[in-house]
C-alpha cells in the first residue's frame, strides 16, 4: 500500500513539474536579441528606420518590458518600437530565434547555455543565387589578408575584377603570392606577382613555404552548369634570377620543402556552395592547385548562439614538393562596437605541419583580418 502511495505522490510531483515547465515555456520573452538568421527581415527592419546600407547580420535587441517605452536597438542605436510598421512589429514579436536576455544563469549554464541556443533546423540552408551562378560567383565583398576567397567587384553584371592576397588555400605568412583577375561570363584571366614583406615577418619554420618564382599569368573557366567546377591554368613568364631564388630557399633551412612556382600547372576545384548556420557565403571543396591537393570548408558570417564569425579549414594532404599541412582561420565579427561593427572580423590563423626539426607543430600562428565592403551576398 505504501508503495502505491509513494508512486501516486511521485506522479503528482512530476505532473506539477511538467506544468511549471510548460508555463515557463509559454511565458512571452519581452527582452531579447534577434539571432541574425533571417536576412530579409533584418534588412526590412533597418530600411524602415532609413539605415543605408542595411546589414543582414546587425545586432538587434528588442525591449518590450515597459508598455510605455518599448524600443528596438540596432547596432546600439535605439528606435521606438512604434517607428516600425504594424506588420514588421508583429514579425519582430513572433520572431522564433530569440536570445532571452532575461534568462536565469546558474552554475550549470557554463556547460549548457550554448547548447540550448543552437537552432538545429537552421543549421543547413540553401546557398544564395550568386553562389550557384557560374558567371557571378566571383562577386565577393570580403577582403582577407591571408588566403581565402578572392575579393570580387562587379563592374557591370557578369563583368568584374578580383584580387587576392596569398593563394585561395594558403595560411598566414606562408606565401608571397599576389594576384589580380578580370572576369567575364565565367571566364577569368589575370596576373600574379609577389611581395616578400609578409613572409619576411617570420624568422623560423619557413621550411614549407610557397613562393612565386616571378611574374606569371592564370586563366580559368567555371563550367556553365552551376558553380561547382572551375578549371584553370597557371604559368610564369618572367622568372626570378637564380640568386633571388637561392635567397628565398635559404641554404641553412633544415628539412627544407620550400616550393618555388616556376612552371605551368593545370588546376581544378570541385565545390558545392552551402550555407551553414546562417552563413552568407560558404562551400565545401576538393581540388588540385599548383600540383598540390586540397580539400576543406570555407564559410562567412556563421551565426552560433548570438556570435557571428568566419571559419576556414583547409587540408593539403599531398604536394609534389611540400609536406602536408592543415590551415585554420577563425575570424570573429562584432569586435569594434559602434564602428565597423559588422564589416570587420579579426581572429587567429594558424598552420599545423612539420617544423624545421621534422616534428608536427604549429609552424605559423598570426592574426588574420578581413573587411567586408558592401552588403551581404
Amino acid at each position: 500500500m505504501k508503495d502505491k502511495e509513494f508512486l501516486l505522490l511521485a506522479i503528482i510531483i512530476m505532473l506539477v513539474g511538467i506544468s511549471k515547465i510548460s508555463a515557463q515555456q509559454e511565458e512571452p520573452v519581452n527582452y531579447y536579441q534577434m539571432e541574425p538568421l533571417d536576412d530579409s527581415l533584418f534588412i526590412k527592419i533597418q530600411q524602415e528606420v532609413f539605415i543605408d546600407p542595411p546589414d543582414p547580420k546587425a545586432e538587434i535587441i528588442v525591449d518590450l518590458r515597459d508598455p510605455n517605452n518599448q524600443t528596438v536597438a540596432i547596432k546600439s542605436v535605439i528606435y521606438p518600437f512604434l517607428a516600425f510598421k504594424p506588420e514588421t512589429r508583429a514579425k519582430i514579436q513572433t520572431y522564433p530565434f530569440k536570445l532571452n536576455l532575461e534568462e536565469n544563469i546558474n552554475f550549470g549554464s557554463v556547460f549548457t547555455r550554448v547548447i540550448e541556443r543552437l537552432k538545429i533546423r537552421k543549421m543547413f540552408t540553401p546557398p544564395t543565387a550568386y553562389q550557384i551562378s557560374s558567371t557571378m560567383q566571383y562577386i565577393n565583398p570580403f577582403l582577407q589578408i591571408f588566403g581565402g576567397e578572392r575579393f570580387g567587384i562587379s563592374i557591370k553584371n557578369d563583368i568584374g575584377i578580383s584580387i587576392g592576397l596569398g593563394t585561395p588555400y594558403s595560411g598566414p605568412l606562408e606565401t608571397n603570392f599576389l594576384e589580380a583577375n578580370m572576369h567575364i561570363m565565367g571566364f577569368s584571366g589575370g596576373v600574379f606577382s609577389f611581395d616578400n614583406a609578409l613572409t619576411g615577418l617570420k624568422n623560423s619554420n619557413n621550411n614549407n613555404n610557397l613562393y612565386a618564382g616571378g611574374v606569371g599569368y592564370q586563366l580559368s573557366y567555371v563550367i556553365p552548369f552551376g558553380n561547382f567546377l572551375q578549371l584553370s591554368y597557371t604559368d610564369v613568364f618572367n622568372h626570378l634570377n637564380k640568386n633571388t631564388i637561392e635567397r628565398l630557399i635559404g641554404a641553412d633551412t633544415i628539412n627544407s620543402h620550400i616550393k618555388i612556382i616556376e612552371g605551368p600547372s593545370v588546376n581544378w576545384e570541385f565545390r558545392y556552395p552551402i550555407s551553414i548556420m546562417g552563413s552568407t557565403r560558404g562551400k565545401v571543396y576538393f581540388g588540385k592547385y599548383l600540383n598540390e591537393w586540397h580539400f576543406g570548408y570555407m564559410g562567412r558570417e556563421l551565426t552560433l548562439a548570438g556570435s557571428t564569425f568566419d571559419l576556414r579549414l583547409d587540408e593539403m594532404p599531398k604536394s609534389d614538393i611540400r609536406n602536408p599541412q592543415f590551415v585554420i582561420d577563425l575570424l570573429v565579427q562584432k569586435v569594434f562596437d559602434g564602428w565597423g561593427f559588422s564589416s570587420i572580423a579579426v581572429g587567429p590563423s594558424a598552420i599545423i605541419g612539420k617544423d624545421e626539426a621534422n616534428r608536427i607543430a604549429f609552424t605559423a600562428i598570426f592574426v588574420n583580418f578581413r573587411i567586408k565592403v558592401g552588403t551581404s551576398l
